[in-house]
């Protein structure tokens, strides 16, 4: 069910919404969290679908505001039933005066005594911990992958980090963490002597991977952007070098890779990129700040060399 308000205000929003669950027979106490996606123009509906998706492990409630010049005014529309996944989702669209205030707009829908989490599914604020909805929140996620100068991101990020602060750039590592976790766990339990990460430029996930290689590892990592008509996204190969040799984990092709080791047949797997409902899922299962995180993108991007000339 949608129901749409158009010149609104946010008591009129919530009586609504209050309308509407009794009219549908839903209820808000089964909602863990309360998620805000905040951005500067309407072209939220793929960030709509992923938490509608990511709902359906995490029920909660969806504000989503979204913010333009013009005459001060602000339209609403409620979604509850099939058209919220397993949430209920509150779209506001703030106009002129109405949007200079961003944290009385949402503090009237909040679920009373949920956490909240807020994101920013393109451009975020500078510092997110200060800015008037990153102050009510517990956990504050943000993507550097959408920003035009990747790098530059990835260093605002680490300049203005704050416990509670993440970045979707990093949530896309999972697996190739896992996969390299897991290769280290086998024999022969050898130092790693040096490190290779390549990737796409426009993927600061090749940044943090190299980051993270360094900080864990405590070795020299040397880290290079492929040419974009050879890989466009995401992370290319890593090679870890050891006193046995290579262990080069590679994707020939997007979605799959190839694992090579000293001594042992080569391994095909499968190593897609994930979605945006997959990401947000995750961050999503913890609402404690990711220290680990904080550590790779303040001392571990801090210690990280330059990229090298692309091959």
């Amino acid at each position: 069910m949608i129901i749409d308000l158009p010149d609104t205000t946010t008591s009129q929003v919530a009586k609504s919404l209050v309308k509407a669950r009794e009219d549908g027979g839903v209820v808000a106490l089964g909602r863990v969290l309360t998620l805000i996606i905040a951005s500067p123009d309407d072209s939220v509906e793929a960030a709509i679908d992923a938490a509608n998706d990511a709902s359906r492990e995490h029920p909660m409630r969806v504000i989503v505001l979204t913010t333009s010049t013009g005459e001060a005014r602000l339209d609403a529309q409620i979604r509850v039933g099939g058209d919220a996944g397993a949430s209920e989702v509150v779209v506001l669209h703030a106009y002129g005066d109405a949007a200079s205030n961003e944290e009385s707009l949402i503090t009237g829908l909040l679920l009373p005594d949920a956490p909240v989490v807020v994101w920013w599914p393109t451009e975020a604020p500078e510092a997110p911990a200060e800015s008037p909805l990153g102050r009510i929140a517990q956990r504050r996620i943000t993507d550097a992958a959408t920003a035009v100068n990747v790098r530059a991101q990835l260093e605002v990020l680490g300049r203005t980090h704050v416990p509670g602060d993440t970045d979707l750039a990093w949530t896309r590592l999972t697996h190739w963490r896992e996969q390299l976790a897991a290769v280290l766990d086998q024999p022969p339990f050898e130092e790693v002597t040096s490190v290779e990460v390549r990737g796409s430029a426009a993927s600061p996930s090749t940044a943090l991977l190299a980051s993270w290689l360094g900080l864990a590892l405590d070795v020299p990592v040397r880290w290079a952007y492929e040419e974009p008509q050879h890989w466009a996204h995401g992370i290319k190969s890593v090679r870890l070098s050891r006193a046995s040799g290579d262990i080069l984990l590679e994707r020939p092709v997007p979605g799959s890779a190839l694992l090579t080791q000293p001594g042992q047949p080569d391994h095909e797997l499968h190593l897609p990129r994930r979605t945006l409902r997959e990401c947000l899922a995750e961050e999503l299962r913890r609402l404690d700040p990711d220290l680990l995180y904080g550590r790779v993108i303040t001392d571990g991007w801090e210690q990280l060399s330059a990229p090298e000339p692309a091959a």
